[in-house]
């Protein structure tokens, strides 16, 4: 700990074929999802910039947000990959679907492996904690983010049944108590990973979710009528 709200930390490094499987996977879970809107009549090079997009989107985010030349660019291997697995989304759309399971549990580890790499970088430049939890958040949703704006759709992050930014929070959380505690930032790290993947997973499974604004505005007029009956 160096000073109030400051956690001095290594950045958790993965390999990088690890880092290009998780950027294959938004790749292609992009992919897949602006398939299915036959309406808006995307072509190849359509569905390839969602793909991409989606695969290193938020890690770009974090990037530039700290100030640093994004990974993407510093390797030839990340639009190579993200652009072959969101073409191969794409061409096989049915075969996915059917593995549905299969897709949305490397989308959940990805999602914490962004989480996980967003905050110990952050926190490795110097940044304070709260700074450095929300670039995990930032790193960890912001692809997904963007490929809703690209295809103009509401932002899934933000409505009822997506707790992508709450599992990556609480993944984030744990990533700088353990470090502040004096953990190793690999265990850490990893920690940050299985956490953020288990309540994703659970909650999709369970179908958690937030409570809808609508449904507490409803609770309060509950709340007011009852309150004057009484009187």
């Amino acid at each position: 700990m160096r000073g109030w709200g400051v956690v001095v930390a290594q950045q958790f490094e993965i390999p990088l074929w690890v880092d290009l499987a998780a950027t294959a996977a938004g790749a292609v879970q992009g992919a897949m999802f602006a398939a299915q809107f036959k309406d808006r009549r995307l072509d190849l090079l359509g569905v390839g910039i969602i793909g991409v997009v989606t695969g290193f989107g938020g890690g770009m985010l974090r990037d530039l947000l700290l100030n640093q030349v994004p990974a993407a660019l510093q390797s030839n291997w990340y639009i190579l990959v993200a652009t072959g697995a969101a073409l191969l989304g794409m061409l096989l759309q049915r075969l996915f679907s059917r593995i549905n399971i299969a897709i949305v549990i490397l989308d959940a580890v990805s999602l914490g492996l962004f989480c996980a790499i967003g905050v110990s970088k952050a926190l490795s430049v110097g940044l304070p904690v709260v700074p450095s939890l929300f670039i995990g958040v930032v790193a960890a949703v912001g692809g997904g983010m963007l490929r809703d704006v690209l295809l103009g759709l509401p932002i899934g992050v933000m409505h009822v049944g997506s707790l992508y930014a709450v599992a990556a929070g609480v993944g984030a959380l744990f990533l700088v108590g353990a470090t502040a505690s004096g953990a190793d930032i690999t265990v850490a790290g990893i920690g940050c990973v299985i956490v953020t993947t288990v309540i994703r997973l659970l909650a999709v499974r369970f179908g958690w979710s937030l409570p809808e604004q609508r449904a507490l505005s409803t609770l309060r007029r509950l709340r007011r009528q009852r309150g004057g009956a009484l009187d």
